[in-house]
């Protein structure tokens, strides 16, 4: 298949376009390098530097003969989106939308969506969540994620754009930068491994399903296959607190200073995990990394990177 990945020389993404292209597939990234590296970039891909609301877009996806859209580059930042909501709506919400519709132009045939499952569902009083669980947006950033969802299924609607949308749980792994786009065991590894001083917000008892980045990526390889409009959860259902990833980190690392702790920020959520039994009978996925091997995996790729 020709597929074009947006954000792909991302974290996530790039870990996507790996998994395509060692599958066989011919893959196109379109990434502004924002938050994106080149030296993410996969030596077998053709790479486009440019913001999926360039214009020239649209020519490129019709010169390319594009048939399947994976839609990663995304403002992903909680506390961001709530300190500038403007900023992050434009992003999210219509450069995807836009995206859609030149999906359409294009005659693409598939759109797989890189979404958020904590983000969108909301507080979690019981766990773990399953993807029938009403949506209600905590953050500008998580309301933004799922109101995609619905155009995507307007398009698919009126257009016959085939999809299938993944809610990821709290992606870690190899690549997450600790300084950009950094999530908590990016944040926390490079800290331990450089001397730095430890703050977690709140009393650090929040709870998250954490799952490895490349559990994630053969998600999207499957969802290529996969014949049905769906959304699933991609996540381990197993929660685990910050207090408990600090430790298992600090035992990885042989970190032996305690974090310190101040205010929640806002926008947090106290508790989310996901159901992802859906996917593992439906799409046929399954988380294969636990936590303390996934761990240990990205822990060894910071020290190397380091030196």
């Amino acid at each position: 298949m020709k597929i074009l990945v947006t954000g792909g020389a991302g974290f996530i993404g790039s870990h996507v376009v790996d998994t395509y292209v060692e599958a066989g597939h011919q893959v196109v990234v379109v990434d502004d390098l924002s938050t994106g590296k080149k030296e993410n970039l996969n030596p077998k891909t053709k790479f486009y530097q440019m913001d999926v609301l360039d214009d020239k877009l649209q020519h490129l996806m019709q010169d390319e003969h594009i048939e399947v859209v994976n839609h990663h580059a995304a403002q992903i930042k909680v506390k961001a989106s709530l300190e500038d909501p403007y900023f992050d709506v434009k992003v999210n919400v219509l450069g995807s939308v836009l995206l859609l519709d030149l999906c359409r132009r294009a005659g693409v045939k598939k759109f797989i969506y890189a979404s958020s499952g904590g983000a969108q569902y909301g507080e979690m009083k019981t766990v773990p969540f399953p993807e029938t669980q009403a949506s209600r947006p905590f953050s500008v950033y998580g309301a933004s994620k799922y109101s995609v969802e619905l155009y995507v299924d307007v398009f698919s609607q009126n257009f016959g754009l085939e999809y299938v949308i993944l809610r990821y749980a709290n992606v870690y792994g190899p690549r997450q930068d600790a300084l950009g786009e950094g999530g908590v065991v990016a944040i926390f590894t490079h800290s331990m491994l450089h001397g730095g001083d430890f703050v977690i917000f709140g009393d650090g008892y929040n709870v998250r399903d954490y799952v490895h980045v490349k559990d994630v990526a053969r998600a999207s390889l499957l969802a290529l296959d996969y014949p049905h409009n769906d959304v699933f959860n991609i996540g381990t259902g197993v929660g685990t607190t910050t207090n408990q990833l600090f430790e298992t980190l600090a035992k990885e690392t042989g970190h032996s200073q305690p974090a310190k702790h101040t205010v929640a920020r806002l926008g947090d959520l106290q508790k989310s995990v996901l159901d992802a039994s859906k996917a593992q009978k439906m799409l046929k996925w399954e988380p294969k990394y636990d936590l303390t091997a996934g761990l240990k995996e990205t822990v060894d790729y910071y020290k190397k990177v380091r030196s």
